[in-house]
């Protein structure tokens, strides 16, 4: 059950002048990488990556609620009943998606993700998934991406920005670096060893 009530956050989604649009959009964005996130806690056997995992389906929750809430708001015949219906369907489906992530770091959080048979089974990934926190005397912070060029410099991209309890997902040129962000990275070790000095 979601941390938060059913109508507050609704009341939320309406105050904010959210479409049904706008959190499917979010619910895809989340669930796509949470499935990044969720792989990269288990081939690294990471508590911190497996933690916003499980973070991430807690807000999955609340999007779902508020989905559900937007969508019987919406309704004034049974013919928008029938249409919202399919809607549902696809906001259901990628809080399953959520879910699946959520059972994969289960292992990662019962401590048995670095048992032998995962590490012989998984192997070594070149690319890796990180999260980072920017610190006050980062050299990142107050910058924006297109200034940093990250993915030229260090070969490592940011896929996402937790602030606060808000996300960014996929964040172009323009989105700044503030101090406390917690950077969803990816690349190879070397790029993102090179990012957490920069931290």
């Amino acid at each position: 059950m979601s941390e938060h009530g059913v109508d507050e956050i609704v009341d939320r989604a309406i105050s904010q002048k959210r479409t049904v649009k706008d959190i499917l959009v979010e619910m895809r964005d989340t669930s796509e990488l949470m499935v990044d996130l969720a792989y990269s806690a288990l081939l690294t056997n990471s508590r911190e990556i497996s933690d916003e995992v499980q973070k991430l389906e807690a807000w999955m929750d609340d999007l779902q609620y508020e989905i559900e809430g937007m969508l019987l708001l919406s309704a004034r015949s049974r013919e928008d009943a029938a249409d919202l219906a399919g809607i549902s369907h696809v906001a259901l489906a990628a809080e399953n998606i959520a879910d699946s992530a959520d059972d994969i770091v289960d292992v990662v959080q019962r401590g048995i993700g670095d048992h032998p048979i995962y590490k012989s089974m998984l192997g070594e990934g070149t690319e890796q998934v990180a999260r980072l926190q920017v610190s006050e005397k980062s050299k990142l912070v107050d910058k924006t991406l297109g200034e940093l060029r990250l993915s030229k410099t260090i070969g490592a991209y940011i896929r996402a920005i937790r602030r606060s309890r808000g996300w960014i997902y996929n964040p172009d040129k323009d989105t700044r670096i503030l101090e406390g962000d917690i950077l969803i990275v990816k690349g190879d070790l070397q790029s993102i060893n090179g990012l957490k000095e920069m931290l």
